[in-house]
């Protein structure tokens, strides 16, 4: 067994009980995503809110494409200020407004909810913590069932949380074959934790800065990745989807910015490799994250990709002098008005 394989941090510890955790939540919930996928063919949302802080945020972005491709229904990020701090009302009739949250008590987070199921919007919570306020505001609860996560950078509660979107998604629009293959995903998830590591600290020596560069649901989890490089490795590390990354940023590349290339096997894979190969041309120095030879469907693929990188991305930390589980200045629970 390498070293890199051996657990050493509660991150790592939590980040490998995801499969269990993801198998147990979508049997425990695929009756609630049915009465809810219901709920949303009679409602036909015209458009879709995801309220969240962190990242929860991020897992948004990822709810944002996924609800897109899948449903056809535009989605957006809420701004929580626009309730908590402007007091201000959206107009939210005949929408789905999708909460997101560990804890389920950031003020501004409850404020924006209660905005939302004020203004006429069907609103679920996506919780960890059952008990949490947000149960009393929203319509529906659609729990993570992740359990207890103690370390302060959230690893199971995260997958946890696109598995539920994924199920959310997949019983709203009668997706047969998305539904069967939710039931693949915690052996492909599994089988990625017993893959050698692929983002090591030899392949990122010295690195202080770099960008993590993904396409569709691929960038939607960069956002994430570049967040848990900054909160426990101390890398400043930005996310870009690699179309956008030609746009102006790419300069970069030339003054030696290292590249976290997120690669997820769907339809974006093409494109995304021609601006991949770019970067290498102009010289760039690529450190690539992917599914290796797991063939799981496209939409799973993100997922198993982002599996990987949380045990890697834990012992980076370790091996440059951090805590993963207690990066300094963090709380697990970050409650903003």
């Amino acid at each position: 067994m390498t070293q890199a394989n051996v657990t050493q941090t509660i991150m790592e510890k939590e980040a490998k009980q995801a499969p269990v955790v993801v198998e147990n939540q979508l049997k425990a919930n695929q009756a609630l995503a049915n009465v809810i996928g219901e709920n949303l063919r009679k409602l036909d949302p015209k458009m879709v809110m995801i309220i969240g802080r962190g990242s929860s945020d991020h897992a948004g972005v990822f709810g944002k494409y996924l609800i897109e491709i899948e449903a056809g229904v535009p989605t957006f990020a809420a701004a929580p200020s626009v309730s908590s701090v402007y007091g201000k009302k959206l107009k939210l009739e005949q929408a789905l407004v999708i909460v997101i949250s560990q804890s389920g008590r950031s003020p501004d987070i409850i404020a924006q909810a209660e905005m939302a199921k004020a203004a006429g919007a069907y609103c679920v919570a996506l919780v960890n913590d059952e008990s949490s306020p947000l149960a009393d505001i929203v319509d529906d609860v659609l729990p993570l069932k992740a359990g207890a996560e103690i370390s302060v950078a959230a690893t199971k509660s995260y997958l946890a949380t696109l598995s539920a979107l994924l199920q959310l998604t997949a019983y709203w629009t009668q997706n047969e074959e998305l539904i069967t293959a939710l039931a693949s995903l915690p052996a492909a998830m599994q089988a990625m934790i017993d893959t050698p590591a692929q983002l090591t600290p030899e392949s990122i020596a010295g690195v202080k800065n770099m960008v993590v560069l993904g396409r569709g649901l691929g960038y939607a989890i960069t956002k994430e990745m570049a967040l848990k490089l900054k909160e426990v490795s101390s890398i400043h590390a930005e996310s870009f989807s690699s179309a956008e990354f030609l746009h102006g940023p790419v300069t970069l590349v030339e003054q030696g910015l290292a590249i976290l290339n997120c690669q997820v096997n769907d339809e974006s894979a093409a494109a995304h490799g021609e601006q991949i190969n770019e970067m290498l041309a102009r010289g760039a120095d690529v450190v690539t994250l992917k599914q290796l030879e797991i063939n799981v469907h496209p939409r799973l693929a993100p997922l198993v990709v982002l599996q990987r990188f949380y045990l890697d991305v834990a012992h980076v930390a370790v091996s440059r002098g951090f805590n993963p589980d207690e990066p300094k200045g963090l709380k697990k629970v970050t409650r903003t008005v």
